[in-house]
């Protein structure tokens, strides 16, 4: 069985014919290429990972598919980017990583031996697959770039590797079998599902992202790094954006511009939300204008070339100063991050952050005599309806990172050195919205930063940016 997704496509409709003599043509005169291939900085640390996953998982194979490419239009595929799972388990780094690959494995009598299996460099011989360096629009060196060989993706990944048109063979269905599924349709079909097989699984690889290692943390932190950057470059183009009538996508283009720059992309769609478009949590159309006088909320992340996220908000005064409603929503706001940042410590609960962040934004707009369900009610919960969302996440590989983790491991869990988090929380006052005051309407306001947590407490990873309204009023001031 071969899927259609990842069938050569030699040519296309708009393509003339290869002529014989160029063909044949195309078979000689080539320089043999042999560049030193290093082996991956993450590589001995995904080894480390590869054998707590073997030791869970003793005489069972594990196959873990980096996914396919997925067509945008036609002829053309969304940049690649593998499963996290896969990028875990190999360190293998975004541009680099060839589509269809898949780790297995296979067990031993002590353990399990790895391979993955992949596409090699496109032949230039003339035989089988010979023509796909040039032809294919999809795999063809000339078209997408150079993969690696065999010989190189083994170095570089300390592992064995072979060929992808092995990996039918690999997967006979002779030991029991633990898939990574819907990535992959062959390696769906090739392992029929065991009924908790797959859950379990997921569980166990996103429990093994909780705690970061070393090289993550340093990961971590170029990422945040790099997003930091990408924040203070905006800054800067907010008054070019209030001059163009889609001024969003001016502040979305600045911070990607930074993005591909320093990584291989963006963590996640950026969030450019200016005037009510901030109370939309998720608002990525950023096809609005940016104006003075408005808040322009910015949440966005620079992914690493290992594929690592930052995920960072602020909420900016346009034109350098918050109005005294916007400050009001902004001070509490920023006071219920500051307290869930003080409730950050290893042992404590996951929860605990979030419950101190809402129990204060709940006190603050009682004081405002703001109560959801009438002047009577004291339920604290009701008050979601100007949250919306929990106040944080895990952070890493995926900008909401390990969320296959059973709750017992994570949303009731306890916090640890090595967890990276958010602490986010928001206001959101509908511009429709009949239970607040008209001069509060329109107003959204998220605060975000990312947390390591130590043996001493938590390290804030983006503390190269402002959080106080007077020191953001400057910020913003002193970048125009």
């Amino acid at each position: 069985m071969v899927r259609d997704d990842i069938r050569p496509r030699e040519g296309a409709s708009h393509d003339r014919a290869v002529a014989p003599t160029l063909a044949e043509c195309f078979t000689r005169g080539w320089a043999e290429a042999a560049p030193a291939v290093p082996v991956l900085p993450g590589a001995a640390y995904a080894a480390e990972r590869r054998a707590l996953l073997s030791a869970r998982f003793p005489g069972e194979r594990i196959v873990v598919p980096a996914g396919g490419l997925k067509v945008r239009s036609n002829d053309f595929d969304y940049v690649f980017r593998p499963h996290s799972a896969f990028l875990h388990l190999t360190a293998d780094e975004g541009a680099d990583a060839v589509p269809d690959s898949v780790l297995v494995l296979e067990p031993t009598g002590t353990g399990h031996d790895a391979t993955v299996f992949t596409r090699p460099r496109s032949p230039r011989d003339g035989g089988p697959n010979g023509t796909e360096f040039y032809r294919d629009r999809r795999y063809g060196e000339f078209w997408t770039g150079r993969r690696r060989t065999l010989a190189e993706t083994s170095e570089a990944l300390g592992l064995t590797a072979l060929p992808r048109d092995d990996l039918a063979r690999a997967l006979a269905p002779h030991v029991p079998t633990r898939v990574v599924r819907g990535q992959d349709p062959v390696v769906d079909a090739a392992a029929p599902p065991v009924a908790g097989a797959e859950s379990e699984l997921l569980a166990f690889l996103s429990e093994l992202r909780l705690v970061k290692d070393a090289w993550e943390v340093k990961q971590m932190r170029a990422a945040v790094g790099h997003t930091v950057a990408a924040f203070h470059d905006v800054a800067g183009e907010l008054p070019a954006a209030t001059r163009l009538a889609r001024g969003e996508r001016w502040i979305e283009g600045t911070f990607n511009r930074r993005a591909r720059l320093e990584g291989h992309g963006l963590g996640f769609e950026t969030i450019a939300a200016a005037g009510a478009h901030a109370c939309v949590l998720h608002w990525m159309r950023n096809d609005g204008p940016v104006r003075d006088g408005e808040l322009l909320l910015l949440d966005a992340g620079v992914e690493t070339d290992t594929c690592y996220t930052g995920d960072v908000t602020r909420t900016l005064p346009v034109g350098g100063r918050f109005t005294d409603a916007q400050r009001q929503v902004y001070d509490l706001v920023y006071a219920a991050q500051s307290a869930g940042i003080a409730a950050l410590r290893p042992g404590a609960r996951f929860g605990d952050f979030h419950d101190a962040a809402t129990r204060v934004i709940a006190e603050g707009l009682d004081t405002w005599g703001l109560r959801p369900n009438g002047a009577g009610s004291h339920d604290r919960s009701l008050y979601g309806r100007y949250t919306v969302c929990g106040t944080g996440h895990m952070l890493g590989l995926d900008c909401h990172d390990c969320a296959d983790a059973r709750s017992s491991a994570y949303l009731d869990g306890v916090l640890e050195p090595g967890h990276v988090l958010t602490v986010e929380p928001g206001l959101y006052f509908q511009p429709d919205d009949l239970t607040v005051p008209a001069r509060l309407r329109g107003i959204g306001v998220r605060i975000e930063d990312d947390f390591l947590i130590t043996a001493d407490g938590a390290v804030c990873l983006s503390a190269g940016l402002p959080r106080a309204a007077d020191d953001v009023e400057a910020w913003v001031t002193a970048a125009r």
